[in-house]
């Protein structure tokens, strides 16, 4: 019985009968049988295997600009700026269409910045830069290990908590930086070293709750470019996902060195 469906029925291949067969040669299907499967490129649509490429690519930029800023320290200053600059103007495109160029531009500020503070803390506390970059790699993978085992998923009542946690988090973290700016607090580390509960750094109890904050921040992250990926979004926005995930890992790093700088102290 021929579909009733308009779109198919003035399709001989999806009737009944010889027309199909006919349009169709045992050569024709061995071919379309043969024939690569549509990837990202062909169809311009968003698919996970491309968002990885764009997310390597532009860590990739972000790695060379670490050597930069590890190299030339006196950068980090700037570099921050301009990332934090780049930050913004990437959520507003992202909304509309992500652009390449100031996603790969954000990375390499970032990346100078990156490597001018790690230089910084690895004088402090020799051994912290690669401490941390072992725990936010083993971070990464074990947030996604259980994401794609589908033992941790993003909800509603989650991500209230989370958001809520972090609004905590940086206006603890103003107060604390005006506190040292003002001198008001003496510690080197601020409100995050001078205070202790039972005889731990409020800082290390406040990374590690921070660090479980960005593990979700992961989880928000993955389960976005899940969703654009079923939404059959444009390939474009697989930029919009290599840069969420740079804005987490890029967290989880820099918490992760302070906290075994803190540890060290």
């Amino acid at each position: 019985m021929a579909t009733s469906n308009p779109a198919f029925s003035q399709s001989p291949a999806f009737q009944n009968g010889s027309a199909a067969a006919a349009t169709l040669s045992a050569e024709n299907l061995q071919e379309m049988y043969n024939a690569p499967a549509a990837g990202a490129v062909e169809t311009d649509r968003m698919t996970v295997e491309d968002t990885i490429v764009k997310t390597a690519v532009s860590f990739g930029v972000l790695l060379v600009g670490a050597v930069i800023g590890w190299i030339v320290p006196v950068l980090w200053i700037p570099a921050a700026i301009v990332g934090l600059v780049l930050a913004f103007v990437n959520i507003f495109k992202n909304r509309k269409k992500p652009s390449p160029a100031l996603t790969l531009a954000y990375a390499g500020a970032q990346g100078i910045f990156i490597g001018g503070i790690s230089l910084f803390y690895e004088n402090l506390a020799s051994g912290v830069v690669l401490q941390a970059v072992i725990g936010t790699i083993v971070v990464v993978g074990v947030t996604l290990a259980l994401f794609a085992s589908g033992k941790i998923r993003a909800s509603a009542k989650a991500t209230k908590v989370f958001l809520i946690a972090l609004v905590g988090y940086l206006l603890f973290s103003v107060v604390n930086v005006i506190l040292m700016l003002t001198n008001v607090s003496d510690d080197p580390w601020g409100l995050r070293g001078e205070f202790r509960i039972f005889g731990i750094p409020l800082g290390l109890i406040i990374g590690v709750l921070v660090v479980i904050m960005c593990a979700y921040s992961l989880v928000l992250d993955f389960d976005a470019i899940q969703q654009g990926v079923k939404n059959r979004a444009p390939r474009v926005f697989g930029w919009a996902g290599a840069f969420g995930i740079m804005v987490t890992v890029i967290w989880l790093y820099l918490e992760l060195l302070r906290i075994f700088a803190i540890s060290r102290n």
